[in-house]
């Protein structure tokens, strides 16, 4: 259990970063926009390849009995977490994190403003839904608090950063996703980062689920669904 919660200690550690405008633009100064994104991008799947290694090495205390709804909860929950989680990574969003850059929010902005903070939170929560354990608990409820303390944040951030444009770049979007959409603010459109996003969650779902997701963390989420 000690070395599950360094890893998770240090994997909460290193996303700090993009969160510290001093630290991240210091760091891109020195190494270049490109060299620090791909370098940030390795040492975060390294470093996530550790929590999950140091989690299934740690003792199983359970908390709850296992039931179908609950893999089903994942099952919904998780390809939704993972579209947006994409969805906003590949799409331009001066209002929160992303990894390009450029003049015209993507259409991922009109659902919310913060959709890899969400995504990621919608696939912790789901997750932690159906492993009833100790490890899994921390685990996931970690990764879920951490995504959705860190939108006040980067509002914050955001604020500050683009200065009388924030109410402009704003105005079209929400923090809750779709309140923008029903209030009238906006509406749904598609794009070519939604496009990508939508055929990569598609096909790492159906990987997951042809016997990926066994391999790699030892439970077949389709099996967990009809075996109680």
């Amino acid at each position: 259990m000690a070395e599950f919660l360094l890893a998770l200690f240090v994997f909460l550690v290193l996303h700090s970063i993009p969160a510290t405008p001093t630290i991240r633009e210091r760091l891109i100064g020195m190494l270049g926009r490109a060299t620090y994104f791909s370098l940030y991008s390795l040492v975060s799947i390294l470093v996530l390849g550790w929590v999950f290694y140091s989690a299934l090495s740690a003792d199983y205390v359970p908390l709850w009995e296992p039931a179908a709804w609950q893999a089903w909860v994942t099952l919904m929950a998780a390809p939704v977490g993972v579209f947006l989680v994409l969805a906003g990574l590949f799409s331009v969003n001066p209002l929160s994190a992303s990894i390009r850059q450029g003049a015209a929010p993507g259409a991922v902005v009109a659902i919310t403003r913060h959709p890899v903070l969400w995504g990621f939170a919608l696939w912790a929560l789901g997750h932690l839904v159906a492993n009833g354990d100790l490890r899994s608990f921390i685990l996931f409820g970690g990764f879920a608090v951490f995504a959705l303390a860190s939108i006040p944040m980067l509002d914050k951030r955001a604020r500050r950063r683009l200065g009388e444009k924030w109410s402009q770049e704003a105005a079209s979007t929400s923090i809750l996703p779709f309140a923008a959409i029903i209030s009238g603010r906006t509406r749904i459109r598609g794009d070519a980062p939604l496009a990508l996003a939508a055929a990569s969650t598609a096909a790492l779902t159906v990987w997951l689920l042809g016997g990926g997701h066994a391999a790699l963390f030892y439970a077949d989420p389709l099996l967990l669904a009809t075996a109680y």
